[in-house]
């Protein structure tokens, strides 16, 4: 089974001795990405999880995008929010991403921890599993 390392200028690239995503035979894993503008490599909107939310899917969008797979292949999105508080701001920008990209209704599983995350000014980090058709 081929490993190819996936990667792209489109999101963020990685701070730490890790990829931007794998794919391993049929699957595509992206790692944890953040509110993070790939164009300036800072992160955006403190204290609007909303925001943050919506750059944070589409960070994670580029690298589904440049492994072969998009969000429709996604089977897992695990999300990760500093405060419990912002659940339904996330779940907000969060539905209207998935329904613009994923026109068929066919919903990914989905995960959310309340947990630390890595910098201060991220209020979200979200990976994602796909299985790509090709």
């Amino acid at each position: 089974m081929s490993t190819t390392v996936v990667s792209t200028p489109d999101a963020p690239a990685p701070a730490h001795t890790f990829s931007q995503g794998i794919r391993k035979g049929g699957l595509l894993q992206v790692s944890g990405q953040g509110p993070m503008d790939p164009a300036t490599a800072t992160y955006i909107a403190p204290g609007d999880v909303k925001v943050q939310t919506l750059r944070t899917l589409e960070n994670v969008r580029a690298i589904l995008e440049a492994g072969g797979a998009s969000v429709a292949d996604v089977l897992m999105f695990r999300v990760y929010l500093t405060e419990r508080a912002h659940f339904a701001a996330m779940n907000e920008a969060y539905g209207e991403f998935v329904s613009r990209h994923v026109p068929s209704g066919e919903l990914p599983a989905r995960t959310t921890v309340i947990a630390g995350l890595p910098r201060e000014e991220m209020l979200v980090e979200i990976d994602a599993l796909a299985a790509p058709a090709s």
